[in-house]
């Protein structure tokens, strides 16, 4: 499928990576991610061979908010991950497919200490509940 990325309308191309084929944008470097494939990836390793593109960039990009979805033209959701607040992303409700922009995803597979204190914490909360 030709997919133009939804923040800075390049072409986007496929990027396989194991058993997953993700689209990475030329121009921007964000990515676009079918529904749940991001958590095949999050592993620093396979995040860091998905997630090429500049950081600065990606910062940039992310203050745009008003996106289509690249698949069904559906608007996007602006989003952040639960253990990571800091990282935010677009997701489509329609199809679940979701948009990272360029270093967000190596920072999604990168937990600080903090943040993994938090995740621990969590679960050992939600344990003894």
């Amino acid at each position: 499928m030709n997919t133009t990325c939804p923040k800075c309308d390049s072409d986007m191309s496929p990027v396989p990576i194991d058993e997953v084929v993700v689209d990475r944008c030329n121009g921007c470097g964000g990515i676009w991610f079918d529904l749940r494939e991001h958590d095949n990836l999050k592993k620093r390793d396979k995040a860091s061979r998905v997630d090429r593109g500049d950081p600065a960039t990606g910062n940039s990009f992310n203050a745009i908010r008003d996106i289509d979805c690249p698949h069904c033209k559906q608007k996007m959701v602006k989003l952040a991950f639960p253990n990571q607040p800091h990282i935010h992303y677009e997701q489509c409700n329609h199809c679940g497919g979701a948009f990272l922009d360029a270093g967000e995803f190596t920072d999604l597979a990168t937990l600080t200490a903090s943040e993994r204190f938090k995740t621990w914490w969590g679960r050992v909360r939600l344990f003894k509940s």
